[in-house]
């Protein structure tokens, strides 16, 4: 079950970089978050800008894979808000709109999950940080489930039970756990000034829910798998772009060798093309060659 957690009792090197993004991060939710209360549209655009400068400046020190899985956080986020509040009305925002800083806020708390999972803190005591998650991350749940808590939230608690699935089985249990602190976090302070706020009723499961749901973090562990998981293709494929332009032209055959089809007959299509051509070559020597010429006969 913990095949996936790094090995006990190595010295993992503390990196000052990934601890400063996570702190920036932190702190910018909640400036941020102050800054969003009472606000207008413009308000929460310029906030937007803010957040692509502040990404914009943490990648230039990350690897191109890392940039790669930011992008497609950035953009699955992006499709996910319009569905899940605009669209379906899980949650809504004060403006019934999709802010401007969240797309790419989205960006700064997959990267501020990345900076803490690889980070020394996290390597050195993936175990306990995990007991800390699952008893924590439970309560809450077991509060939502128990006619005590002011708003039902059973949608919540099965939400948190994926959740353990996959810091238990998936492929990256520190990227997940750390998400779970810097995404309840973020949901604790957006909804506790009203920037947003959950459903009542869950429209897709049709169970009750909190404000924020306690397995909320589950959501932002989807958008982590799908960065990590797609980030390799996407880079894969980028290269046999920049491969293709750089060999010039488009060929029918680059062109399927691109899109992953390819052709049996191709070599030999292009061998037999190849040596037509260069028997048409010496035919037009041999034909412009005055040694060769024939002399025009002479009848008289």
């Amino acid at each position: 079950m913990l095949r996936h957690f790094p090995p006990v009792n190595v010295a993992y090197p503390h990196r000052k970089r990934d601890y400063v993004i996570a702190a920036i991060t932190f702190v910018s939710v909640a400036v941020c978050m102050s800054f969003e209360v009472g606000g207008s549209v413009g308000r929460q655009y310029a906030l937007g800008v803010i957040a692509l400068a502040c990404l914009f400046g943490f990648l230039l020190g990350e690897t191109r894979d890392v940039r790669v899985q930011v992008v497609i956080a950035v953009a699955f986020t992006t499709i996910g808000e319009y569905v899940a509040s605009v669209y379906m009305g899980g949650y809504t925002y004060r403006f019934e709109n999709v802010p401007a800083y969240v797309p790419l806020g989205h960006g700064m708390v997959y990267l501020t999950a990345i900076a803490l999972a690889r980070s020394g803190l996290f390597l050195r005591n993936a175990r306990a940080i995990a007991t800390v998650v699952v008893v924590v991350c439970g309560a809450w749940s077991l509060w939502g489930i128990s006619g005590y808590a002011e708003q039902g939230d059973a949608g919540g608690a099965l939400l948190f039970c994926v959740f353990l699935a996959c810091v238990f089985t998936g492929r990256s249990p520190l990227v997940y756990l750390a998400a779970f602190f810097i995404t309840t976090w973020l949901e604790l302070v957006g909804t506790a000034v009203g920037a947003w706020k959950w459903a009542d009723i869950d429209p897709v499961l049709g169970l009750s829910q909190g404000n924020p749901p306690s397995g909320v973090a589950v959501w932002y562990c989807l958008v982590d798998a799908v960065a990590l998981g797609g980030a390799p293709f996407l880079v894969s494929g980028l290269k046999n772009v920049r491969e293709w332009f750089i060999s010039g032209g488009a060929s029918p055959n680059r062109v399927g060798r691109f899109l992953g089809f390819s052709d049996p007959l191709a070599p030999e299509r292009e061998n037999f093309q190849t040596q037509m051509f260069l028997t048409s070559q010496a035919i037009s020597t041999s034909l412009k060659n005055q040694d060769l010429a024939v002399e025009p006969f002479d009848k008289t």
